[in-house]
This record gives structure tokens, C-alpha cells and sequence, in this order.
């Protein structure tokens, strides 16, 4: 994760920006409208509301999926050390595995399929508190509201679900 470098885009660059990145499995770097620093991957899936992210960490691992809603992303560029990057990732045999199936239309649709997907999520909620995520197993999705059983810092599992609005 690197300094934010760019200024902003316009939505139909980055839309055109993120299509090629994808149909290309370019490397690049994207800057959301909440984070001071830059999200190095590769763009994996991109719905109507949500762009999916195959993350590349500081030390060139491949770490997990991220989304993004579209509105959020306001600069995206090639990642200027790809080759280094991509280079590194192979001699590991590390390979982009295909996008999880996330629905990627809605926060509401998001939610369920990646706790269908995955038996941790990780939700941040910049809006609200930066500074706070919360990790859990998707219970439910429904009504306006999502029902999450979340982990202690401890790493164990709380014995009551919360409930989020979506």
C-alpha cells in the first residue's frame, strides 16, 4: 500500500479504466475517495455498484479479495513495478485464481453471497469510522439489515448476532 500519487478521475475514465485493467489482467493501483494510502491487485469482477479487487500486499502476496463501490474509487493507474510484482508472484506459484461468485449489483446481494462464499467477511465502514471493521460470519440478509455473528478480538466467536443496516 503506497501514498496516494494521482488526482482525480472522472466515473467514465475509471469505468473505462477498470474494464481494460480487467479484460488485460493489468496490475494497478486504485485510490478510494476514504484512503490515504493506494490498493495494489488486479480487478477481478466488476458489477453495476461494486468493483472486486484481488488484492497484492507490501511484500507481493496475493492477500485475499476486496470490493469497492464504484463511486468510491476516484483515481486508478497501472501499478508502475507490475513486472517486479507479477515476476515475484509467479516464482512463488502464486496465480490469480478466478473471481469468488460474489454478486457485485447490490450491498444487499454483496453481503449474502460473500458470506455464502467465504466464512469470514471483513466490513468496513469508512462513512462512519474509519478507523472500525467488523469480522464475522454473514448470518442473514434481509429486510434493510444484515445479521452478522462476529469474532472477538481474541479470535473467538461472540455469542450474540449484530445487526447492521445495509
Amino acid at each position: 500500500v503506497n501514498k496516494r500519487p494521482m488526482p482525480d478521475l472522472k466515473s467514465t475514465e475509471i469505468a473505462t479504466a477498470l474494464s481494460a485493467a480487467m479484460a488485460e489482467r493489468r496490475l494497478v493501483r486504485l485510490t478510494t475517495r476514504y484512503d490515504e494510502w493506494v490498493v495494489c491487485g488486479y480487478v477481478v469482477s466488476l458489477g453495476p455498484g461494486f468493483v472486486m479487487i484481488l488484492v497484492v500486499n507490501d511484500r507481493v502476496w496475493l492477500d485475499g479479495f476486496e470490493c469497492f463501490r464504484r463511486p468510491d474509487i476516484i483515481a486508478i493507474e497501472d501499478d508502475p513495478y507490475a513486472d517486479f510484482h507479477e515476476k515475484a508472484l509467479e516464482r512463488r506459484g502464486e496465480l490469480i485464481p478466478d473471481a469468488p461468485p460474489v454478486s457485485l449489483t447490490s450491498i444487499e446481494d454483496l453481503l449474502r453471497t460473500a458470506g455464502e462464499a467465504f466464512r469470514l467477511v471483513t466490513i468496513h465502514c469508512e462513512g462512519v469510522d474509519p478507523e472500525v471493521c467488523y469480522i464475522g460470519h454473514v448470518h442473514e440478509v434481509s429486510g434493510g439489515h444484515l445479521v452478522m455473528r462476529e469474532v472477538t478480538p481474541a479470535a473467538e466467536w461472540e455469542i450474540e448476532f449484530e445487526r447492521y443496516p445495509t
